[in-house]
């Protein structure tokens, strides 16, 4: 039987879940290994354990039976050699819900999305399965907090520029922003949980509200009056494409526009039963505005 303390290998380590989860680690009383690409790492605190990924297979190899991969999941299969190196034993990766709400998309890029999360998935269960290596994959859907998200920190940093926010029609598609502190507490939980091994779990946050109400939340939370602007669709694609020459609106599309009237909802029960998972109400404090 895996031990639930375990010493614990971390990919993605300074990436925004990562900057969560190995505290979260530390307080638990696992012995934390944390790799990144980069060579200068972020100090989380006594407990953990830095190294370099791209160097060499260690000469002398010590146990790592826990792992938890907060990088892209795509990113996994590079990696294999190196959790067998270190006889894995069981392995946490995060994936995301947009494996099923961008499958369908009009925008070539968002689909290609979709298929790697499927793949790498696919890819993930195989090789463990065929090593006796026990899985667990969880789906967070919309992630923000810390002021470092791609979602609700890109809608604040817009807002602070321009005074008002874009929305195509009634923008009532229904979302369930869930915060990053809440998605490294349940990756804790799910990899110390022994009847979760071997699923698939979505995530998501603690309530639901339309795309609207989201956004007029974080005017709310900047202090700003909301200014919200509706565009016919013809209109943002043509916005979009001006934006995309600035490197950070690089991925908008006029997709992204569409999905504002579509629902991406998930239910979180199997979560909530299996491990706990009990996340909070989409609620904006001023750490997690970007600065």
């Amino acid at each position: 039987m895996l031990d639930v303390n375990c010493r614990t290998g971390v990919l993605g380590a300074t990436s925004l879940v990562g900057s969560c989860l190995l505290p979260l680690l530390i307080d638990s009383g696992v012995a934390v290994i944390a790799h990144s690409r980069r060579d200068t790492f972020e100090q989380a605190g006594d407990g953990v354990e830095w190294r370099l990924l791209g160097d060499a297979v260690e000469s002398c190899i010590e146990l790592i039976p826990c792992w938890i991969c907060v990088a892209p999941i795509w990113i996994l299969p590079d990696y294999f050699d190196l959790l067998e190196a270190h006889g894995a034993r069981r392995v946490l990766v995060l994936s995301s819900t947009s494996r099923y709400t961008k499958d369908d998309s009009h925008d070539p890029h968002e689909q290609e999305v979709a298929v790697r999360l499927a793949d790498a998935e696919a890819r993930l269960q195989h090789w463990a399965e065929s090593h006796g290596v026990e899985w667990v994959v969880l789906r967070p859907t919309l992630i923000y907090g810390m002021g470092r998200d791609k979602n609700i920190a890109e809608i604040a940093r817009f807002i602070r520029r321009s005074g008002f926010f874009p929305l195509f029609g009634k923008a009532c598609g229904l979302r369930q922003p869930i915060h990053v502190q809440d998605v490294a507490g349940a990756c804790v939980a799910a990899l110390q949980t022994r009847s979760a091994a071997n699923r698939s779990y979505n995530i998501s946050g603690g309530e639901t509200l339309s795309y609207r109400a989201m956004v007029l939340r974080v005017f709310a939370a900047l202090g700003r009056r909301p200014r919200l602007l509706t565009v016919p669709l013809w209109a943002f694609s043509l916005a979009v494409t001006v934006l995309r020459r600035v490197p950070r609106y690089r991925q908008w599309s006029s997709a992204m526009a569409q999905r504002m009237n579509r629902d991406l909802v998930f239910d979180h029960v199997d979560a909530a039963r299996d491990f706990g998972f009990k996340p909070r109400r989409f609620v904006l404090d001023a750490d997690d505005l970007p600065s």
